[in-house]
C-alpha cells in the first residue's frame, strides 16, 4: 500500500511552520505508524533532505513518548492505543493522512512533531516524594490496602504522561494527567501524610505552566491511550477543596498553629 502524508514541518519553536506533502514508498499494512514514518524518513534522507523529527522510545505503548495528532485525533483513529500501537491497516491504500504535533501553549514545539512536555515533569516534581518509611518490600506489603483502593490506584497509575488529554482538550487542560498522578498516590496509605499538600502544589504548578481550565467535555478520556476515567478529576477536585479548607499549618514561636 501507499499513502500520502501531509506533515507539519517546523525547524524550531521560533520559526514559522507549514504542512508539507510526501508520497510514501510501498508499505506493509502491518507496519506500525512509527515504522511507516521510519520508511518515509529513509526515503526523504536518500533524497538529501531533512527527515521528519518525531518522538519515540519503547514503541510498546508504555513510555508515552510517541505524540502525533493523526487526522485530527491524538494517537490516531482507535481508542485506547498510543501512536506506536496504531497500524497502517487502519488506513486505506491511497489515503491522505494529516500528521501534526500536540497543539498547546504549554507544549512548545521543538521541531516538526516533537514538543517540549517538561511542564508535566515540573508538575510531578511539585508533588514531591512520599516521605513515609515502610522499610523493605515485605514491610510495605504488610500494610493493608482495600481491594477497591488498590484497583483504583493501579488504574490511575497507568497514566503514561503522553499529553494526549491536553492535545484533545479545547482549553488545553492538563486536569486528567494531574488527577491521575494525584489520585494514585492519594489512594494508598503511604501517600496520606502529604496528600493535601501534594494536590495543592501540583494544581498550583499546573496553573503556573499555563494549562487551561477543565470544562468536562470528556475529550481527554476519549483519547487517553490508557482510558483514564474522568472520575479521577472529580476525586482530585474533592481533595483540592478539602486541602483549601484544611489549609497549611502556620509556624509560630514555640510551636505550630493549626
Amino acid at each position: 500500500m501507499k499513502v500520502k502524508l501531509k506533515v507539519w514541518r517546523q525547524k524550531s519553536r521560533n520559526t514559522p511552520g507549514e504542512f508539507r506533502t510526501y508520497e510514501s514508498p510501498g508499505l506493509n499494512e502491518n507496519m506500525s505508524f512509527l515504522e511507516m514514518l521510519d520508511v518515509v524518513n529513509e526515503d526523504i534522507a536518500n533524497r538529501g533532505e531533512d527527515p521528519i523529527a518525531f518522538d519515540h522510545d519503547c514503541r510498546e505503548g508504555i513510555c508515552g513518548t510517541c505524540s502525533c495528532v493523526i487526522n485530527g485525533k491524538p494517537h490516531g483513529p482507535h481508542k485506547g492505543v498510543a501512536t506506536c500501537q496504531t497500524y497502517m491497516r487502519s488506513f486505506r491504500d491511497g489515503d491522505t493522512i494529516v500528521v501534526e504535533p500536540w497543539r498547546a501553549a504549554a507544549f512548545p514545539i521543538i521541531k516538526d512533531l516533537v514538543v517540549d512536555r517538561s511542564a508535566f515533569d515540573r508538575i510531578q516534581h511539585a508533588g514531591g516524594f512520599i516521605s513515609v518509611r515502610t522499610g523493605a518490600a515485605p514491610d510495605a506489603n504488610s500494610i493493608p490496602v482495600s481491594k477497591e483502593n488498590s484497583d483504583l490506584a493501579m488504574d490511575a497509575a497507568q497514566c503514561i504522561g503522553c499529553g494526549a488529554c491536553v492535545a484533545a482538550c479545547k482549553n488545553a487542560s492538563a486536569m486528567l494527567f494531574v488527577a491521575a498522578k494525584v489520585s494514585h498516590l492519594g489512594l494508598l496509605p503511604q501517600g496520606q501524610p502529604e496528600r493535601y499538600k501534594r494536590v495543592k502544589a501540583m494544581v498550583a504548578q499546573m496553573d503556573t505552566e499555563g494549562f487551561g481550565s477543565c470544562t468536562v467535555t470528556g475529550s481527554c478520556e476519549a483519547v487517553c491511550p490508557k482510558e483514564i476515567s474522568l472520575d479521577f478529576i472529580a476525586r482530585m477536585n474533592r481533595d483540592y477543596g478539602l486541602a483549601l479548607l484544611k489549609g497549611e499549618p502556620k509556624k509560630i514561636a514555640g510551636g505550630v498553629a493549626g
